[in-house]
């Protein structure tokens, strides 16, 4: 799959030395923005406040499949009145999108492959990005979760704000999530 990410910090490096480690073909662009007419897949992981500038910065995304992952937080609000990130993306760019990896840490993601127990991916979005958010979250060695349409992503948004304060919580630090049936714990 030929994959151009916009952001290169813990979560667009990060995934694009995983997917470049399976086999992908990756391009990433940074805040020098760039070109994205031969992707079949772009990944959006800037933070929520830079979302209209890396847009504007880079070309040819017009109708393509987005993967988008930033989180608002503390109180930031929806871009133009849309409830979520993803549905800005989706009316600005046209094409198939999907709110995922927003609920993983940079950090922890490098080592998603070698966890003995996949860690959970949750998205939400559009049935048409299913195949390449479902297979580039295999790729990167977690398991995903879908949770339905895009309409969600407002929701998934806010869940991360509870998932931050369950890992302040925690004496561990940073932390996988992981859904299990009943027969698999």
């Amino acid at each position: 799959m030929r994959i151009t990410t916009i952001g290169r910090g813990s979560i667009g490096g990060t995934l694009a030395r995983l997917w470049t480690a399976a086999g992908h073909q990756v391009t990433a662009l940074g805040r020098d923005g760039g070109d994205a007419s031969d992707a079949d897949v772009v990944l959006l992981a800037v933070r929520h406040a830079d979302i209209p500038a890396a847009l504007a910065g880079v070309t040819g995304l017009e109708g393509k499949t987005v993967i988008e992952t930033s989180n608002r937080l503390d109180g930031e609000l929806p871009h133009d009145g849309h409830a979520s990130n993803a549905e800005y993306v989706k009316a600005t760019l046209g094409g198939p999108t999907a709110k995922v990896f927003n609920l993983n840490f940079g950090k922890l993601l490098e080592g998603a492959p070698q966890a003995p127990n996949r860690p959970d991916n949750i998205w939400v979005g559009d049935e048409t990005a299913r195949a390449a958010v479902e297979k580039l979250t295999r790729d990167a060695g977690m398991q995903p979760r879908h949770g339905g349409p895009l309409d969600r992503a407002a929701t998934q948004e806010s869940f991360a704000a509870l998932f931050v304060a369950i890992v302040k919580d925690a004496d561990s630090g940073l932390l996988y999530y992981r859904f299990a049936t009943p027969e698999a714990i």
